[in-house]
């Protein structure tokens, strides 16, 4: 059984990574307002267009492998904090929205309209992500009674703050992930933009200096973050079950647990190393590469940190007893056991994915290609 539950988790961790990186989208659409013209504009937005589902499709399936796998913690967030989820719902449908009819016939709102919906997915959306995901770290205002399901009137067993994750939405660690992802985002969607459009020296020129700016701006977020996080109190399980805080929880995971002290070391130099290249190089335009599997490496390696070493991953700042844990907050063994087998297609799903990946970005989108899809 906690085979199941380690291995799980080290899957919900992966989807987690996968997503971060994938909100190199909702970074790129930030910056469409940064666009000179119409036809970069849309330039950037075709681009774009060609990875949207992938980020939106990995948020449902994080969401759905939750559920499934761990569906306390389903039940205890997305039920409780049910303001915040639905911030972010809102943003990504209308990101759906704005890709669907932008550019259709008889748009009565106009193009900027939709463009202002994308850039509201874009800020609010990875903001909130960040937010959510800072939970996993620093912990929420809930608690738990299991015995709720015996009483008829109260059928609940997850109780949250009154405010239903408005706290969470105005706490200063949780913002601080929020804007550091955020920036990331911006930083890996300049990145791709440089991949991905054939628009002239000019246009990857200012990339360059998106990358320059937005990335220093990340390095200096992560590095307080990290910092933050080190010296935070986290939450362990003793072994007579009970659950006790614990000064530097994260710390101790990342030295007891080595591999995740590699992993996350060996991201950050390779996001950093897309970074530094992109900048110093003219010409280079495949930091994309270099940098996003380094945030896949280092995102893993964080959130496998925040569950595995006997931690807390969603811990109560109010009923410590309450926390959530892999071991506490799992589906059964035959579920996780059946679900195992389903899980084997997965790296069929990724190849496909990867070969989709390629296919698209074949060669860079250019003005011709544009023109030519909008019919003039």
């Amino acid at each position: 059984m906690e085979t199941l539950q380690i291995y799980w988790w080290a899957l919900i961790a992966l989807l987690g990574a996968l997503l971060v990186f994938l909100l190199f989208v909702q970074g790129g659409q930030t910056m469409l307002f940064q666009a000179r013209d119409t036809m970069t504009r849309d330039l950037m937005i075709t681009t774009l267009g060609r990875k949207w589902e992938l980020t939106f499709t990995t948020l449902v399936v994080f969401g759905g492998a939750f559920f499934a796998s761990f569906p306390l913690y389903y039940s205890t967030c997305f039920g409780g904090a049910y303001w915040l989820w639905m911030l972010i719902l809102l943003s990504f449908v209308l990101q759906a929205f704005s890709y669907e009819f932008r550019r259709k016939k008889g748009n009565i709102m106009g193009q900027r309209v939709y463009d202002g919906f994308l850039f509201f997915n874009g800020a609010i959306g990875c903001i909130m992500l960040g937010v959510a995901v800072g939970m996993l770290f620093f912990g929420a205002d809930f608690s738990i009674d299991m015995s709720n399901l015996t009483r008829g009137n109260s059928p609940v067993i997850s109780v949250w703050a009154d405010t239903h994750g408005l706290e969470a939405m105005i706490s200063w660690r949780n913002l601080l992930l929020g804007f550091m992802v955020l920036m990331l985002a911006r930083t890996l969607g300049a990145l791709y933009f440089m991949n991905s459009i054939d628009d002239g020296n000019a246009f990857q020129t200012r990339m360059r200096r998106s990358v320059i700016v937005n990335g220093s701006v990340f390095v200096v977020l992560f590095l307080t973050f990290v910092t933050v996080l080190l010296t935070a109190t986290g939450y362990g399980i003793t072994q007579d079950g009970s659950v006790v805080a614990v000064s530097s929880k994260f710390a101790e995971n990342l030295m007891e647990l080595w591999w995740l002290g590699a992993l996350t070391g060996l991201g950050v130099v390779m996001v950093l190393w897309g970074l530094v290249k992109t900048a110093l190089k003219p010409g280079y335009r495949r930091g994309i590469w270099w940098s996003g599997i380094g945030t896949v490496l280092t995102v893993f390696a964080m959130l496998c940190s925040a569950g595995y070493n006997s931690t807390a991953y969603l811990a109560s700042v109010t009923d410590p007893a309450s926390s959530l844990t892999i071991a506490n907050s799992s589906s059964s063994e035959f579920t996780l056991t059946i679900m195992t087998w389903v899980s084997a297609f997965i790296p069929v799903v990724v190849l496909y994915i990867g070969y989709v990946w390629y296919k698209m970005n074949a060669h860079p989108v250019t003005p011709d290609e544009v023109m030519s899809d909008s019919g003039h």
